[in-house]
């Protein structure tokens, strides 16, 4: 007996009409611009669109998924240089970072994990 392959359901998002909401970190007392895009529930695997305000860092913090950064609009600024849109950055799993909006103007990104997403403030850390 032949099976028939079936067309997937496609998740589909229109952030142009989507309203944005509130990604809270309340290690911070701010809540980001976010607009869910898809979370699997079977690995963790999430993607968001979002903003960081200009001038807003998300300082030296680290992760238990790696997760990677896709610049729409502006300037992504991190601990090892700014890019600008059109830039795909990764950041590996448990590494310590900061990143944020260049001072003048709002980051729009893709925030894309490879598994769930947890963040651990590391307020000691010094750059070198």
């Amino acid at each position: 007996m032949t099976s028939t392959a079936q067309p997937v359901d496609l998740t589909v998002v229109d952030t142009t009409t989507t309203e944005w909401g509130a990604f809270p970190v309340p290690e911070l007392g701010v809540e980001l611009p976010v607009i869910p895009l898809v979370d699997d529930p079977d690995t963790g695997m999430s993607v968001l669109k979002m903003t960081y305000r200009a001038g807003f860092t998300n300082p030296w913090h680290s992760h238990p998924c790696a997760h990677g950064v896709y610049v729409l609009e502006g300037r992504l600024r991190t601990h090892q240089g700014t890019f600008g849109a059109g830039s795909f950055v990764w950041f590996p799993e448990g590494g310590v970072m900061e990143h944020g909006a260049t001072d003048d103007a709002d980051v729009v990104f893709l925030f894309i994990t490879n598994k769930p997403f947890d963040i651990h403030f590391h307020p000691e850390h010094v750059a070198t």
